[in-house]
């Protein structure tokens, strides 16, 4: 068995999303037997704050699936206090492949960057690419909160390969901090 892959700042991945009901996701995680492990998260609770422009500019860009697009959003694998860790995560993708680059700060830290504009004080090159985003749309803000059951697995022989699964979502435009 594999071992789970360490914490990572970037990643390259295909994604392939399905919507599938209580059945189907039962006969899935019947045949998946020994071939994946839970990753480190293993079951949790994602919390994001999605970040967009007043009129919806990065969204409605997405919507119309373009070859390019990125997002820019706040996690967390929990409800986060002020000291938590949590991540600034870029979201890109290009011709179906997702490229993710994140930097990990205490909620309180994240929270001065990206709502109040104050500077880091350890830049690094994704937090360059992260300040490129936030100035090419200079009114960018928290828009959404979004939130969701997660089950997550691993690839027993491939750790690259990743298995998950997603339910009980909300969302919300009011109450934007992970804390809340």
């Amino acid at each position: 068995m594999s071992e789970c892959p360490e914490y990572i700042d970037t990643f390259k991945r295909y994604e392939i999303k399905y919507l599938i009901n209580e059945n189907q996701y039962n006969a899935v995680r019947g045949a998946m037997g020994e071939l994946f492990v839970p990753d480190i998260y293993g079951q949790s609770t994602i919390s994001n704050i999605y970040f967009d422009t007043p009129d919806f500019r990065m969204i409605r860009a997405s919507m119309e699936k373009p070859i390019y697009k990125e997002k820019l959003r706040l996690r967390s694998y929990k409800t986060p206090t002020a000291d938590d860790t949590v991540f600034i995560e870029l979201k890109k993708k290009y011709k179906s492949v997702v490229y993710k680059r994140r930097i990990d700060l205490t909620l309180a830290k994240a929270e001065d960057y990206t709502y109040r504009g104050k500077p880091l004080s350890l830049p690094s090159q994704i937090s360059r690419e992260i300040d490129y985003i936030m100035s090419f749309y200079p009114d960018v803000r928290p828009a959404m909160a979004l939130f969701y059951e997660r089950i997550a697995f691993f690839g027993a022989d491939d750790p690259n390969l990743r298995l998950t699964f997603d339910s009980n979502i909300m969302a919300r435009r009011t109450g934007l901090s992970l804390a809340d």
